[in-house]
């Protein structure tokens, strides 16, 4: 998920840019002034701007907030006392929300003309508990924004337009706030007090042992980050490797690790997209891919890795996910992640039930990836300051809002995290119980 467009300016550019395609310093040079604060506006408040506020409020479901406009009127139909509220510093701001409240919100607290109170987690973690209440399709624009989605497709160029909007900003970036293997997915905490290094690591053994690794075998992983996965897969369980990414800066990156680790020669990172994957394997892995793929897609992913994974053969998908079918708000899919989408589970099974694969398991892991946010967010202000030495103000606000805005959807449940496990129909050589899941790499111990 990333904002640097043209609506987001880099202060410094990196030298590493490849020559044959579009920077993050170039995307960012056509684009508007660095962060002002907004011009402080006259006159009072109408009746009317009060009445639309509060419709908005009732329409959102109620929840437990407070708007106050910029002559200090104070909107809110909470029913007890609250601790946290949106300060609105304009009217324009105002009635932009009529049109979209997410993307305006949004666009709103980067730019200043909006500012929050009481912590932008609880802020957005009470927005949340409150539309979960109520049908906001018509509110959100959500019909509206379905239909248009379906005249949009993730192309391959597309696809690489999408990832390099998020992904190739600069491995500095990451580094400031990441751990220290560059997991840009959930981690997994056995305890929730684990450091994330550990859960991230916890994370990577839960996937080897649900598709059940073992050395010799071949594993392939569609969306590959920084690496992590597919060096830990070869390290630790004698697996080779091919691992398939779009991201030149991620997969620099990677080449390099798995280079200075001495693995070249058991993880090859390929640069292409999933729909290319050629090859027998094993294994299939995605771990924080499918949300790129475009729900019109998931047939064909499905046929993907029919072709590609052996008989025998166990896989895995790692995404974010919602409980009813929906569209990702439109802040997210315009500033964030364009051309996301996060599935129900009825949708992922466009991808399993033409290719008559049988689901073994299905794992809700949300309020780890709650939990992994929130590291991730202390880690990003901890290190605000060389952020700031690399982007504006606008950018700072824009991946403050997302990280705090994802912290509270987890929390609230209105994302979700799935691993679905899946295999061939016929096949037999499956786990008895769970009890494999738990047991412990080094010692053999299982818990519990």
């Amino acid at each position: 998920m990333n904002p640097i467009n043209s609506e987001y300016k880099t202060k410094q550019a990196s030298s590493s840019e490849s020559s044959d395609s579009e920077s993050p310093v170039e995307l960012a040079s056509q684009q508007t002034p660095l962060f002002q604060p907004p011009p402080p506006t006259s006159g009072d408040s109408s009746k009317l701007d009060r009445w639309l506020m509060r419709t908005m409020l009732e329409k959102a479901g109620n929840p437990e907030v407070e708007v106050v406009l910029w002559d200090g009127s104070v909107i809110t139909t909470a029913t007890a006392p609250v601790s946290v509220r949106a300060h609105i510093r304009n009217r324009s701001t105002l009635y932009k929300l009529l049109f979209d409240p997410s993307l305006y919100f949004g666009d709103g607290y980067s730019l200043g003309t909006i500012e929050v109170e009481g912590g932008l987690v609880e802020f957005n973690e009470a927005i949340d508990q409150g539309t979960h209440k109520v049908d906001t399709q018509g509110f959100y624009r959500d019909r509206f924004r379905t239909s248009l989605s379906w005249l949009k497709r993730n192309t391959i160029d597309a696809a690489r337009h999408n990832i390099h909007h998020h992904y190739d900003i600069g491995n500095d970036f990451y580094q400031l706030w990441l751990d220290e293997q560059l997991a840009y997915t959930c981690a997994y905490f056995p305890d929730p007090d684990d450091t994330l290094e550990a859960a991230q690591i916890a994370k990577m053994d839960h996937v080897c042992r649900k598709v059940g690794l073992k050395p010799g075998d071949s594993v392939v992983e569609a969306g590959c980050g920084w690496g992590a996965l597919a060096i830990h897969m070869a390290k630790h369980y004698g697996v080779n490797v091919r691992a398939f990414n779009i991201s030149r800066e991620q997969l620099a990156y990677a080449r390099e690790r798995a280079r200075r680790e001495g693995l070249e020669k058991q993880v090859e990172f390929v640069e292409d997209d999933w729909r290319n994957i050629t090859g027998s394997y094993d294994s299939f892995v995605s771990v924080g891919m499918l949300e790129h793929v475009g729900l019109k897609n998931y047939e064909e992913l499905g046929r993907v890795i029919a072709r590609c994974q052996r008989p025998h053969g166990r896989g895995l998908i790692h995404s974010i996910g919602c409980n009813s079918p929906r569209v990702l708000d439109s802040w997210t899919t315009k500033r964030i992640f364009p051309g996301a989408h996060v599935p129900s589970l009825s949708e992922f099974m466009r991808i399993f039930e033409p290719q008559k694969f049988s689901v073994l398991d299905v794992e809700n892991i949300r309020l780890h990836y709650a939990r992994t946010l929130e590291h991730w967010l202390e880690r990003y202000e901890q290190n605000i300051d060389q952020v700031r030495d690399m982007f504006d103000e606008t950018f700072i606000r824009t991946w403050r809002l997302y990280l705090s805005a994802s912290v509270a959807a987890f929390r609230a449940g209105s994302l979700q995290l799935f691993q679905v496990v899946f295999t061939n129909g016929a096949n037999n050589e499956i786990p008895w119980t769970r009890a494999g899941l738990y047991q412990d790499r080094e010692s053999g111990s299982v818990e519990g």
